[in-house]
Order: C-alpha cells, then structure tokens, then sequence
C-alpha cells in the first residue's frame, strides 16, 4: 500500500507541523504494519516545514535596520534541503516511538530515466519491506533540475501526487490512498454547500461534470493534481482512494472497506449505480413539504396526526410481520438481549403509539402562538410568536416504535423530517414509514418524512447545515459523540446518562428500597436508569444501607464501590464514577450529607469528553510529542459536556429536598420518585424525540415545544424611524388575548 500525504496534513495553517495528525497516521501506519500490510509512505511537507524554519532564523538574526528593508523571498531549494532534515527527524521520533524503523529515500525526476536506478529501486524496497521497514518518499527538491519546486510541472512525475502513482506503477502496489485535507473529491469546491463528495470517480460521468476550487494553499497540486494522478494508476490497474488525512482511523477504515472518501478503479463503471440517492434533495424536499405543512390549518393538522392513528392500526398485522422479521433476523445474527428487547414491537405497543399519537393531536396547536404581546409605540405592536426550527435530521438504533413517536412530533410541530434507523429495524422502519406517509394528504406530501436507508448517507447529511437546522441523536454515547463531532449543525442530545440516587439519613426506607429498585432494574438500558446510589454515612452504622445492598443483589443487580464503600462494604471498587453500565450493575458511595452528595454530582455527573478529530495516539504518544517538541497540538478537537441528566433525593426533610433541588444542576431533579419518569410520554408531553441535557434550546425530555422556536411578528399603520423622531416609545406589555 502506498500513502501519499499532502502538505497540508502534514502542516497546520500557520506552516508549523500538525503533530496530532503526523501522530495519527504513524499510529496507524504501526497497526497496519503489524497486521503484515507493506506500506511505502510519500510524504510532502519538507519546502513549507524548511520555509517556516528558515524564516524564523532569518528573523532571529536580523537587526531592526534589517528588518525595515524590503525581505527577499527564500530560496526554494535551501528551504527544500532544511525542511527534509527536519520532516525526517520527526518521522525518525514517532515510528521510533512505535518500535519501528524508517528509511529516507529522496529522488528525482531524473532518476526515473535510468533503467538501472529503476530495477535497484524495487531491489531496495523489497528488502526494506522485508525487514518491516517503513520506506519514506519525497522529490529531493534540494538537487532536482525543475526551475522551482512549486511550478515547474514538466517531466516523468511534477508532484508527489503524481510522484506516489508513479511509484504504485513502478513497485506494482495493491493499492494508492491519497491523503488530502478534504474528505474527498467534490462535484464542485468544497466550501460550496451545493457540491456533493464523490464517492466512486467514473471517468466518462464525472470528467465533464466537476468544478475544481482554488489549489492546495500549500504545495503544487491540489486536487486537481490528485485526481489527474489518481486516473492515471487507476486505468493502469491500481485501485485509488482520496480521503482526508485529519479524520482519525481514516486509513484503517478504507481497508476496511468502508465507503469513505473517492474511489478510482477502473472498472468503477460496471459498480456505480445508475441513480444515486441524493440527499441533498431530500433535505430540501422535506423543507418545501415542511413548509407546505405550516400553511395548514391547525384542524387539518390535527387530521393528519388522526389519520396517522388510524392507519398504523389498520395496518398492525402488516407491522407486526415485518418487525418479527427484524427480531428474527437479529437473533439469528446473535444480537445482544437488551438490543433485541427494543427492537420488538411488543403486542399493545401500536394500540399504544396510536393513542398517543391521538393525545397529540388533540393537544393545544403549538405552531404561531403568541408568546408575548407589547406596545412599541401607539399603533406598533410587537408579537413574539411559536415558529417551527424547519428540518430535523433523527439519527436512531434499533427502537421503531421511536420512528412513530418522531414523525408524530414532527407533524405536531411543523417540521420536515428525515429518519436514519438502525439496520436491525430496516424492515420495520421501512414499513412503518410507508404506513405514515402514505396517510398524509397531497398537499402536504409524503416527502415531509424522508426515511435514509443507507448509513454512508448520514455524511453527507450532516455537512447540509444550510438545509437542516437540528440533528437529534437517539442512542449510545459512540453514536451521539461521533455525530458531534461530524457536523456545524446544531445537536440536540445527551452523550451519557449518569443518573444519581442519594438516600438522605431521613428517608423512609421502605420508599427508598421501592425508588432505588425501580430506578435501577425498571429497565436498566435506559438512559434515566440509576447508575450511581449514594448514601448518607449514618446508613451505614443504622443497617439500612445492607437491606439496600441485599434487595439490589437479590434483584440481580452487580454492584461496584468508591473508595469508602468498597473498603467497608469488601465489594469490588469501580473502575469510574463516570461509568454508565447500562446493564444490572451500579457503583455505590458513601458521602457526609446533601452538601457532599450535591458535590460528588457535580464533579461526576457532568463531565467532559475531549474528543479530537485527528490524533489516533494514546496518552503517553501525546506526551512523547509534546515533550520532544514543545509545540501545542493541531487536535482540531471538540469537548462534549455530558449527562448531568437525572438526579433524585430521597428524604423526609423538606429543608434537605429544598437545597438538593435547587443547587443540582441537572436537566431534571426528583423528590422521592424514580429517575426512570425522566421521559417525554411519563411527563405529559405525548411523545419524546429524545433527552437533551444541552443548556442552549431544550433541556431534559423534548417533545412539541423543544422543536419549536420564536418570531417577531410586527403590526403598524405606517410607521417610520426617521432617527427615531418618527415614534414615541410607549414598550408596554399588553394581554395576549387583546
């Protein structure tokens, strides 16, 4: 496999090195090595990193009289000859690091002349991949005959795009993967909204069809360079992959076989199918039926949702027999239980959704409601009125059932709508979606409720920011952190739920066994199950913690201490307060009092995870780097501030319950009942889209009013600002209702 990186992953915007990316690709470099891949790596950067270095000298050793003089420009070949010593070094560092070894190979264009120089270069990279050596690539720049490095494109190889195919051909490679700071080839300039990735390059489709931007901002080529060498060894026989060299795992994943980046084959023609899936026209359908859905009445509204009912009901055995085929094929496929259990469409389970659906629709019209009324001036009157947010993108695992609760709420609220299920519910989905659109009149349309089928879809979703307005993740904390992390759209969501139970030194044990007991093993995969029971320390000398501990093992549940309880309680010491088990197990803690037990939620309930889009390196990598070079990290990193989600006290002290309720800051917080009623249908809202536990927009369960935002509707009679001179404020509040 041969890896060419571009100048601008292996450089940051300012010039300096992007050690998390470099970081990144030697960890998976070492994986793929270990797995027995043979990798040649082609690696540019060497004239920019030198430039960067050479000007920096240049500035250090200059007088303020220098500096004052006109600069002269850098010779490109000295910076060419400083900046590969440097690029070499720091390979040198990292593969060492990895415990492997790395080897320079510097040619020119030149070379490639010469018959004898071609046959003892294959000699010394077979030797070298036999050795397990990485052999690293670069135009010696400093010797080579071109004019100057970053113009001249004349001769057998102009670029290390070209460079890198070029040596595909020579050492007969199984495979090319150019490495770019985009995610692949575009049907126009990425930073275009309109332009769409390209995920198979079809040369008699897409040649006439593309838009290239401006060239790299760094280095020769560009993607134009890149696709012109991609073409190039693809027809010759060697399969190509442009993707982005920042994402992480990027490389792994293309082995893999997922459908990331742009494929060059040559026989992509016989592959590719006739119509692809345009998402970009779903969004866009879904928001002009979105639109057409807002003109209704609130009567005919509330039709739909009726009509919805009716026809899931009508439509049950079909339902049924399609999700059986889901469970079936789950099962089959060895799914976990727990999994299993979400995806059934237990018998009453549409009985129920349709009754919901039915509460909803008989609900108070949320869309243009006026929110506020004032008097700006006599005869200017300002209204603040309820407004659809315009297209939601509901990402979602295994639960169907969650499919009606979504469309349901969408249609409520006005919204367009496009659903990703998980795999294991496709039948289910499918069917359930046919069933629902079908139901919406023609003058709405079905397109209102767009359902993605694929998974390789949801990419280019999230890059429509400029169509969709919110995306709402419904699943573990992998799905909901990668989403993220992936998109500028604004998420709605919770990537944890760490819901606390503290047992006060005043509670009424009887209720407090039947609230811990329901919290825990009600359903344990919930996001609003306990996950953490913290008890007063006088629980522990009365007994009452021992009963609480026994009825919890009794019922199953496998518990693990903090550092007080496992020394008292000889139980196994958690590994994290910050674990959401999601399964019959919890952690269990002894704290003073409600000050100590608001502080230990605090501290564990909400936490961050630092999650970065490029460095694929443990711990002790990053410190190897930041030690060896004393330069911040190009980690293009996003924090994700999670759970503070539920929290419950129980105690017969109002003035206890009183400071428990005010000072913890979660989304929801409970006196004496389960967190498991942290859920849109238990608190009255008919349905849920999900739990956001976000401080901006919604908090907690989200149904109607969470997809809903604000405008200002302004009525007058003529008026003018003219500086304002035209108008005497008056800014008074007057009833909604006048």
């Amino acid at each position: 496999i041969i890896l060419k990186v571009g100048t601008a992953v292996v450089t940051r915007n300012d010039g300096r090195l992007a050690l998390g990316r470099l970081g990144a690709l030697c960890e998976q470099i070492k994986e793929l090595n270990s797995q027995g891949y043979e990798i040649i790596l082609v690696s540019s950067g060497a004239v920019g990193l030198g430039r960067q270095r050479l000007r920096y000298r240049r500035l250090v050793n200059s007088s303020f009289a220098d500096l004052q003089k006109p600069q002269v420009e850098l010779d490109g070949k000295a910076c060419a000859a400083v900046g590969q010593n440097s690029l070499m070094a720091l390979y040198d560092t990292l593969f060492s690091e990895l415990d492997i070894s790395s080897a320079q190979l510097l040619v020119t264009d030149s070379d490639f002349r010469d018959r004898d120089f071609r046959k003892q270069l294959n000699e010394t990279v077979k030797s070298l991949l036999s050795l397990k050596v990485i052999p690293i690539f670069n135009e010696n720049d400093a010797v080579s005959t071109r004019k100057a490095p970053y113009e001249d494109s004349s001769g057998i190889f102009w670029d290390n795009d070209s460079l890198a195919a070029l040596l595909a051909l020579e050492l007969k490679a199984d495979l090319l993967v150019l490495l770019s700071d985009v995610e692949g080839l575009y049907s126009g300039p990425p930073s275009d909204p309109k332009s769409k990735l390209i995920h198979t390059y079809v040369k008699e489709k897409h040649q006439g069809e593309i838009t290239f931007g401006d060239k790299s901002r760094v280095g020769r080529g560009g993607m134009t360079a890149k696709v012109k060498a991609a073409v190039n060894a693809a027809y010759a026989g060697i399969p190509v992959v442009i993707t982005s060299g920042s994402a992480p795992e990027n490389i792994i994943r293309v082995l893999q076989g997922q459908k990331i980046g742009t494929l060059f084959h040559q026989d992509a023609h016989l592959w590719e199918p006739t119509k692809e899936v345009d998402t970009r026209e779903m969004a866009v359908a879904a928001r002009d039926s979105s639109r057409r859905l807002q003109a209704l009445s609130s009567q005919e509204r509330k039709k739909i949702l009726l009509d919805i009912a009716d026809a899931l009901e009508a439509n049950e055995k079909l339902i049924t027999v399609e999700n059986e085929a889901d469970v079936a094929a789950a099962q089959q496929a060895g799914y976990e239980k727990s999994l299993i259990s979400r995806l059934a469409l237990k018998p009453g389970k549409i009985a129920s959704l349709a009754k919901s659906i039915r509460v909803l629709a008989n609900m108070e019209d949320p869309i243009g409601r006026v929110l506020k009324k004032t008097q700006l001036a006599d005869g200017l009157i300002l209204e603040k009125t309820s407004s659809p947010l315009g297209v939601l993108l509901i990402v979602f695992e295994s639960r169907p059932d969650a499919l009606v609760q979504i469309a349901s709420l969408a249609i409520r609220s006005g919204n367009g709508l496009l659903l990703k299920g998980g795999k294991e519910a496709k039948r289910s989905n499918a069917i359930l979606h046919k069933v629902i659109t079908e139901a919406i009149p023609d003058i709405v349309g079905g397109k209102v409720i767009g359902l993605v089928t694929s998974r390789d879809e949801i990419p280019d979703l999230l890059k429509l920011d400029d169509v969709i307005d919110l995306v709402i993740p419904r699943g573990s904390n992998k799905l909901v952190s990668q989403i993220k992390s992936s998109t500028k759209i604004p998420v709605l969501g919770h990537a944890d739920g760490i819901c606390h139970v503290y047992v006060d030194k005043s509670a009424n044990m009887d209720m407090a066994k039947r609230v811990v007991l329901d919290a825990k093993i009600d359903y344990p995969a919930a996001c609003n199950a306990m996950e953490t029971l913290l008890v007063h320390k006088d629980l522990v000398t009365n007994g009452a913690l021992n009963e609480l501990i026994v009825d919890l093992r009794i019922q199953g549940v496998t518990l693990y201490g903090g550092p007080r309880a496992s020394l008292l309680m000889n139980i196994p010491q958690a590994r994290s307060f910050h674990h959401e088990y999601n399964s019959m197990e919890c952690t269990v803690e002894i704290v003073d009092n409600v000050a100590a037990a608001i502080d230990h939620i605090h501290h564990h309930g909400r936490h961050v995870i630092f999650f970065c889009r490029n460095l694929f390196v443990c711990n002790s990598m990053c410190r190897v780097l930041y030690d060896c070079f004393h330069e911040p990290m190009d980690m293009n990193c996003l924090l994700l501030f999670c759970s503070a989600h539920t929290d419950c006290i129980i105690t017969e002290d109002q003035e206890t319950a009183e400071i428990f309720l005010h000072q913890v800051d979660s989304a929801a917080v409970f006196h004496n009942a389960s967190t498991r009623f942290c859920d849109g249908a238990r608190f009255g809202l008919g349905a849920e889209v999900g739990i956001s536990t976000s401080r901006i927009h919604a908090r907690g369960p989200v149904g109607v009013e969470g997809l809903l935002t604000t405008r200002w509707i302004l009525k007058g009679s003529g008026q003018v600002v003219d500086g304002d001179k035209g108008v005497i404020y008056t800014h008074k509040d007057i009833p909604i209702n006048s």
